[in-house]
């Protein structure tokens, strides 16, 4: 389903009389869609058209017959009923931080590892821009958030480049199946021409829509701990297409691995509604619970800190 309001926010107009326009509608997104999009985001569209042309080269050279002789050996073409288990999507990732090991993935051009690492470059610059708006839309302290995600190590950063090829059957496979994001913040660039990322807003999924050179952002179960249940992620999806191949380049800007996360004191007005836990410990369960509610992902992190020594308060430093 198309939604005309979905919130697109033009971060120039951040620097001028609309500023608090937009810091409201970029709260405003947080608050009811989890999901946003960026305009004029500062990322030069000569580098947005390069990444763009390069996934997609990369994918038809060196990832296409993999994928179909994967479709073929689970027989996914001749399916009959709905697939529960399984993607249509090709799919590659990429670290940054704390380690890069964009010099490890077998098959990448020179010329594509250095363009994918000034990109991540820019998209991390983007990421921490957006936590210190989030601060300020949030009353607290800037660098708050970004202090709580970097902790001794600094942040958990990757990319997941994906290919959703046509897909013969889009009614009983999907590109992705529905899920939370278990990390930080999410910025998404994704294909203009083809569309098939999802929202579950108000019980209906909603498009979120394709437009050129924008980046999607979205919030993860993280910032839903921290801001104590203000801004919530969302459920989405991507719909697999009879035609067309869509890309998707996904950065995460995670909390790093030994990071505390708990509800911000100053948003928490008797007890906290969420749990206190180590990022990498809630991480470990999300892998297997990935496309199941995300409630049940809280609980259990409330049963473990109850049983647990206390872990201390977060470093500041």
């Amino acid at each position: 389903m198309e939604n005309l309001n979905f919130p697109v926010v033009d971060m120039e107009k951040l620097n001028g009389e609309e500023r608090n326009a937009n810091m409201e509608k970029i709260k405003d997104a947080c608050e009811n869609w989890g999901f946003f999009e960026l305009v004029n985001h500062g990322i030069p569209v000569e580098m947005l058209d390069t990444v763009e042309r390069m996934t997609k080269k990369h994918y038809s050279k060196c990832m296409e017959q993999k994928f179909r002789e994967t479709v073929a050996s689970k027989g996914l073409e001749s399916a009959e009923s709905e697939m529960n288990d399984v993607d249509w999507e090709s799919t590659f990732f990429l670290r940054h931080r704390p380690v890069s090991n964009i010099s490890e993935i077998p098959d990448l051009d020179d010329e594509y590892r250095k363009v994918m690492k000034e990109f991540a470059g820019e998209i991390e610059k983007l990421a921490e821009q957006l936590l210190d708006l989030l601060c300020e839309n949030l009353g607290l302290e800037k660098g708050y958030l970004k202090k709580v995600f970097h902790r001794t190590n600094g942040p958990t950063f990757g990319t997941k480049v994906s290919s959703y090829p046509p897909c013969p059957k889009p009614d009983l496979i999907k590109g992705l199946r529905a899920h939370t994001d278990g990390g930080g913040i999410i910025l998404v660039y994704q294909d203009d021409k083809v569309s098939g990322l999802q929202l579950l807003k108000d019980g209906q999924w909603v498009d979120v829509p394709p437009m050129k050179h924008s980046i999607v952002v979205n919030l993860g179960d993280q910032l839903e701990v921290i801001t104590n249940g203000k801004y919530k992620s969302v459920k989405h999806r991507v719909i697999a297409r009879k035609d067309g191949n869509r890309m998707s380049i996904t950065s995460y800007y995670n909390p790093g691995s030994d990071a505390v996360i708990y509800p911000a004191p100053e948003l928490v007005e008797k007890c906290p509604a969420y749990p206190k836990f180590m990022f990498d410990d809630y991480m470990k369960l999300y892998v297997g619970l990935k496309f199941q509610e995300k409630e049940p992902r809280f609980e259990a992190m409330k049963a473990i800190e109850k049983s647990s020594v206390n872990m201390g308060p977060i470093a500041t430093a």
